[in-house]
């Protein structure tokens, strides 16, 4: 009695659920024939009606809430084997950059990929600050004696002012022109930069092109900071010399700021006379290794890069290329101040792009 009462209690129930979660199909085998012929039926709705008839019963399971809780549980472990793995390769780079570097990449999703370029002759180039096309053969022939006579009064004040703030210099420094050379480019890369700023805010400002003085402001920098790259691997800065760097440029930066607002043939001019200083320290710098006072080094491997000197380059031919881009600096600054003078804008006057 109970077991047929727990019979019907089975077939009432899958009687309602057996449709949601199975599906049958009876497949009977015709004995004459040996073909296979399909009926569907209802599970629990009839059986084959006699013994002869072979039933094939399909068991169909629809895994609808068991299905979307494995496929939930399959994408998370999927999320948390990425991380994982970006961990780990996070990981793996943080070891190789302590390691010195060796085999450093970059673990990024923005799909930005790294540049890479070669030389001329194929290898690989190694310098990140600055690009195979960048490099330049510097012009020598550049006259190096040219001098603005100060006339006007904005310009002897320029023009005493740099005469003062060499003082200091030539105290601290006599005749140690390696060093004295690495304070000097510290100081000169900053007038390029703060121009091109304010040019750059002024042509935002006034919805106005610039004349390609941005980019030239930019270029004097640059090349400025270079020259502080090469001069790095000859003199070595003690700890008060980066101290002395340190409060020079904070004080330089804003008093040049403050003097290319309030007046730019002003900053310019001061720039000018700058580098003809550059230029007479870059000679006396010479004069020392001429007279083996300075012991004429191998040139460093950036600036055989930079200025495309020969595999055999030493300070010496450094130093004339340096001093070869101060004139050229020197000849651009006083320019954008006569251009003031003349009372137009540097706009007005093509700037000169790439005047090495």
């Amino acid at each position: 009695m109970m077991t047929r009462g727990a019979t019907r209690m089975t077939r009432v129930v899958m009687g309602h659920m057996g449709p949601r979660y199975f599906s049958t199909t009876v497949l009977r085998n015709d004995p004459g024939t040996g073909v296979v012929g399909g009926a569907a039926a209802g599970l629990l709705h009839g059986f084959p009606a006699n013994t002869s008839e072979k039933v094939a019963v399909t068991w169909v399971r629809h895994f609808s809430a068991m299905g979307s809780r494995s496929a939930s549980t399959a994408a998370l472990n999927d999320k948390q084997q990425e991380k994982e793995s970006s961990d780990k390769n996070v990981e793996n780079t943080a070891t190789a950059a302590a390691n010195g570097g060796a085999g450093k990449s970059v673990v990024s999703y923005w799909g930005v990929p790294p540049s890479k370029a070669t030389k001329p002759d194929g290898t690989e180039w190694k310098w990140n600050c600055f690009r195979p096309w960048e490099t330049y053969e510097a012009d020598m022939s550049i006259d190096l004696t040219k001098h603005h006579a100060p006339v006007t009064f904005l310009d002897k004040f320029a023009y005493w002012t740099v005469k003062v703030l060499r003082f200091p210099t030539d105290v601290f420094f006599q005749r140690r022109y390696g060093c004295r050379a690495m304070m000097l480019e510290t100081v000169a890369a900053v007038p390029g930069m703060v121009g091109g700023m304010l040019l750059h805010c002024k042509s935002l400002r006034r919805f106005e092109q610039s004349g390609g003085w941005i980019k030239a402001l930019l270029e004097e920098a640059e090349n400025e900071r270079m020259h502080l790259m090469t001069f790095m691997e000859v003199a070595k800065p003690n700890v008060y010399e980066r101290a002395l760097v340190f409060a020079v440029q904070g004080v330089f930066f804003n008093a040049y700021f403050a003097a290319y607002l309030i007046s730019p043939k002003l900053a310019h001019r001061i720039v000018g006379y700058l580098e003809e200083e550059a230029v007479h320290s870059y000679t006396e710098f010479l004069k020392e290794l001429d007279n083996g006072n300075i012991e004429n080094v191998p040139a460093p491997a950036i600036a055989i890069d930079y200025w495309r000197l020969p595999k055999d380059a030493t300070l010496r031919d450094v130093v004339l290329v340096v001093r070869a881009d101060e004139a050229h600096h020197r000849d651009v600054n006083h320019y954008a101040s006569d251009i003031h003078y003349q009372g137009q804008q540097l706009k007005d006057s093509p700037a000169p792009l790439g005047y090495h």
